[in-house]
Order: structure tokens, then sequence, then C-alpha cells
């Protein structure tokens, strides 16, 4: 095992919950309630209480049988849904929490980067709190001073450095936990999802810093929901789902996996036979999103085209049936609208009775990284009787590099179109 930086083994974590413990009980009242408890439950059943249920708690597996290795150097991307077992499994790694059965077993220095809270003393100052860590990371006073300045900067908290950290703000806190984590240089670096507290130009400024690491010989486990930042900084993903890993392999196929779980409730809607959107002409019967291939998903790669299709029932002979798309990005900011009047063949012709299906195609290298939105409304005879079925589904974008090319840094905006650019020489 001496080989391998992180080495996780049939690792569970249970927790009791339904039954408060009092953070004041002595030790002596522990032994005593021990003594008690089985006399308790014995005039509960005395007296008709089944088992006394109130004394009893039930157990939720947070981990249960995970098992998995890092090498040293390796970016390893942690993803899952909320409650999925991340941030237990990242404390049972920091050795903030102890498991319940199972093996975790980690050869090298190591730096967390946490929820906010988690290895700052709230009454010692910023100043003090970097020494500190600095510490526990088993560096020397000279170490740390060597980083000091550099931790400073990067934190960008120069004049509430001698402030005790219990009046930070979340942004302040989490400025000074990741700059104390990533420059005192530990050899195996966890970070949680803990970069969505800070503004969007720290979040950046973290990222390129990850991106360094990751190409300094580093280890890294990475938690996040970001997918765009998961693809560029990993180059495998473990998915955990209810406490298990869920997958274990190369980042694009892990994240696609990841994303394709919520494909039914994300990217399709299909709507029931008395809620249907429509009028007397015609009526919605379900919305979906499409990949690059025109199959049903819940993401995309950006340098892929996509699409979203109404699939519809026509209920009036002759009904002109005409649709517009409108797409959102994840502020639900309205980014564009579309008509279907770019289907000469259908739109505004008198249909049949019967079911259809319409599509709009999303071109490729058009969609920045994000989640999107898709609204819909129709109309019969000339945007006459109209209706809409708002945010009828929604999709992931993904970035895959192919359009980034060498450029470092991240976009702005909702949309990231490849357009053409000329030059000339003029003298």
């Amino acid at each position: 095992m001496a080989d391998l930086a992180i080495s996780v083994e049939n690792l569970a974590k249970e927790y009791q919950i339904g039954k408060a413990q009092s953070a004041n009980t002595t030790m002596v009242e522990l032994i005593s309630e021990g003594f008690k408890a089985p006399f308790r439950r014995a005039w509960g059943l005395m007296r008709g209480q089944a088992s006394a249920a109130s004394e009893l708690s039930e157990s939720l597996w947070a981990l249960k049988d995970v098992s998995f290795t890092v090498q040293p150097g390796e970016v390893v991307g942690l993803i899952g849904r909320n409650g999925a077992g991340k941030s237990t499994l990242l404390k049972i790694l920091s050795r903030i929490t102890a498991p319940t059965r199972g093996r975790a077993e980690i050869h090298g220095r190591v730096g967390s980067l946490l929820e906010v809270g988690t290895g700052f003393h709230p009454e010692l100052t910023g100043r003090d709190n970097i020494y500190l860590n600095g510490a526990i990371l088993g560096m020397s006073r000279e170490e740390i001073r060597g980083k000091f300045d550099q931790i400073v900067a990067f934190a960008e908290i120069e004049k509430f450095l001698d402030t005790p950290v219990k009046h930070y703000s979340s942004g302040m806190y989490v400025r000074l936990a990741f700059a104390v984590a990533a420059n005192l240089e530990p050899e195996i670096l966890l970070v949680d999802e803990v970069l969505a507290v800070g503004d969007k130009a720290f979040q950046d400024k973290c990222l390129n810093k990850m991106d360094d690491i990751s190409h300094s010989g580093r280890t890294v486990l990475f938690v996040s929901h970001n997918m765009a930042a998961v693809l560029a900084l990993c180059s495998r993903v473990v998915f955990l789902e209810n406490g298990r890993v869920a997958a274990d392999g190369p980042s694009q196929e892990v994240v696609q996996s990841y994303l394709s779980h919520g494909a039914q409730t994300v990217g399709e809607r299909v709507f029931a036979s008395d809620e249907r959107p429509g009028n007397s002409s015609f009526e919605v019967v379900a919305v979906r999103f499409l990949d690059s291939a025109g199959r049903q998903a819940g993401s995309t790669y950006i340098s892929q085209p996509s699409g979203v299709e109404v699939e519809y029932e026509v209920k009036r002979q002759g009904a002109r049936a005409m649709f517009s798309m409108v797409l959102f990005d994840a502020n639900t900011y309205c980014l564009f609208g579309s008509l279907s009047n770019t289907d000469p063949e259908f739109y505004g012709k008198p249909l049949d009775k019967g079911r259809y299906r319409s599509r709009c195609v999303l071109p490729a290298d058009f969609l920045n990284s994000g989640r999107y939105y898709v609204s819909i409304t129709g109309a019969t005879d000339y945007w006459r009787d109209g209706f809409r079925a708002d945010h009828a589904i929604s999709f992931d974008a993904m970035d895959d590099g192919k359009l980034k090319g060498d450029y470092p840094g991240g976009y702005g905006g909702s949309l990231r179109p490849r357009l053409t650019w000329t030059t000339e020489r003029v003298r």
C-alpha cells in the first residue's frame, strides 16, 4: 500500500438519528444511563410500549462498502448528488470522523478544505490560524513564515489579518481556508464543495490554482457539483450514489453517466393526459432534450450539436400548429427565443389529425458550460389561442475542452459561440 496515496477498502459509516445526545453529558451520567436503560426498556414493555420505541434511534448508512485507490500525483473528482456520502468520505480521510467499519489509509501530508468552519479556531485571528494549520500539517514556523505573504495575498484579507476569524464572513473564511490549504503545499489535497461560497472572480482564481496544483505532481481529491470544473481538472472521477460507488473511471464517461441518471426527470417531460399544455386544436404530449445522436438525454458536450423535441397531438383536422422555444440560463435569465417558422414544410400548414414531433437544432460550439432551461410556447392559426409550458425541461452543457484550445482561463457569459475571425496585414 505504500506506493498508493489513498487507499479505501470496504469503508462504511453509520449514523444514529432520531435521538440526540446532550453535549454536556458526563462520563458518570453515561455509565448510569447504560446501567438503567435495560430496566427502563423492560418497564416500558410491561406497560405495553412496544420495545419502548421512543428510546430507540434510527440508523443511517452514509457510506457502505466503498473501495477505491488513488495513485500519487493523480487528480480524482468525487461527484454525486446531495446526501451521496461525499463529505462524509472526506471527513473520514481527514481524520475528523472515524469509520464504522472498513479501512482508509493516506500516505503523505494532507491538506483539507472542507465545509466552512472546519480546521480553524474561531477565537484565533487569521494570522494565528495560518500558523496553526501549518503546524497541523507538520511544517516548521520558518516554513510557514516563508509562505505567509503568499497566503495572505491570495486570500485578499490583509486588513482583517489580526481579526478573530469568528467575525469573518463566509466568503472571507473560504478565501483564507483555500489559501492555507493550497499554498502550504501538502502532498495530498482534499477539497470539498466550498468554492460555491466565494464570488465568481475568486472561484476562477481557486480553480486556476488547483489546475496548477494538478500539474505539480501532488495528489488531489476534488468534490464538486460543477461538472465543467471536474472535467477540466480531473482525469478520473468516482461517482457516489446512496453511499456506494456507482462508477469509477475516465472523467467524461463517469460524468456522462452521472448526468444521465437524472435524464428522465431533467431532459424529458411527459405530460399526464389531464395536464397537457395546449388548446382545442392540439396539445403537447412531451418535451425532450436530444443529444448529437438524436437520443433523449440530460446533457451534451458544447462541441456537439443538440436539440429540443416537442411531441404533440393534433386534435382538429386542418389545425395549423406553431411553436416557440425559449432558452434560459442557470439563473433563469432569458437568452433567446426561436420560432418554428424556419420549418416551411409544416409551419402555418393545415395538418391532419395525429401525432407529430417538431425538433429545433442547437448548433455545436454555441453554448457555454452550465445548466439550461427550456420553455415552450404554442399557438394555432398564426398565433391565436396561445399557451406555454414554462421551464418544461432542463439540461447540462459540459465543456470537453475542444473549443477552449490553449486558452487557460474561464469563459464568462451564458453562450460561447464559435465566431469567424479574419486578419489582414495593413502595413
